[in-house]
């Protein structure tokens, strides 16, 4: 019995400590090789949580990871990775991960998307009641429609003049060019214009034009939307790979 009951109480104080080691990261440095001799800028997102850093002089980084994580690696220069970390890469010096250089080819790198969960989506406390912007307001008053939940079943006469005269269409377009300067805006709020110019190599004279481009993806978007700043940055760097290509074959 008292064999029993020490064997109880032991597992009970080490338990905790054990789930901890296993389950707590630690830092994992790291070397990125390639043929190019420019290594420092890449980033390196740890998929599993959402932490990210870049590389500095020489491709080194360092990262806090556990085993299972999956890292993205990416850059303008370089093809996409998806590298999943092992424990014996934690009993390495250093942990090596070879990328290839774009050479005339944009490969596209598959980006996990994370939906953030919240006190609204767990029924924790009630929504908020909806608030609209002025555009929204404006073609709201004109349809009777929500433009974000779709048509009513009923319209007043108001509604249907507008309809005919065309003056919905112009309220749908303005709408629209409010959320796209919304997003701009918050692109321009998040990073500093040297980024896209320095980081992304965004020529100066094109970097309100890429912006305009960006917010067209609507993975972009959705991330801009959570304001999740990590994965926005990656796809900032995916998708100026395709402007960058574009802006060069135009000229």
């Amino acid at each position: 019995m008292l064999k029993k009951i020490f064997l109880c109480s032991f597992f009970i104080a080490v338990s905790p400590s054990v789930l901890s080691q296993v389950s707590e990261r630690k830092n994992l440095k790291g070397k990125v090789m390639a043929s190019a001799s420019n290594l420092d800028g890449i980033y390196v997102l740890n998929l599993s949580s959402e932490k990210e850093t870049v590389t500095k002089e020489g491709g080194y980084f360092s990262i806090q990871a556990k085993e299972g994580d999956s890292l993205m690696f990416s850059s303008i220069h370089f093809k996409g990775k998806i590298v999943e970390v092992s424990q014996s890469d934690f009993e390495k010096e250093l942990f090596f991960v070879k990328l290839e250089t774009m050479v005339n080819q944009l490969d596209e790198v598959t980006v996990v998307q994370y939906k953030n969960i919240n006190a609204y989506d767990l029924g924790i406390i009630p929504k908020p009641a909806k608030v609209y912007t002025p555009a929204e307001r404006k073609l709201r008053t004109a349809t009777g429609v929500d433009p974000k939940v779709g048509l009513n079943n009923s319209f007043t006469l108001d509604p249907l003049l507008n309809l005919m005269s065309g003056r919905t269409s112009m309220l749908k377009k303005e709408l629209e060019v409010e959320k796209r300067e919304k997003w701009i805006s918050q692109l321009e709020d998040l990073f500093e214009e040297e980024y896209y110019t320095k980081k992304l190599k965004i020529p100066a004279e094109n970097v309100k034009g890429f912006l305009y481009y960006a917010v067209e993806n609507e993975r972009l978007v959705k991330n801009l939307n959570s304001k999740n700043k990590a994965m926005a940055t990656f796809l900032l760097g995916e998708i100026a790979k395709t402007y960058i290509q574009t802006i060069t074959n135009e000229k």
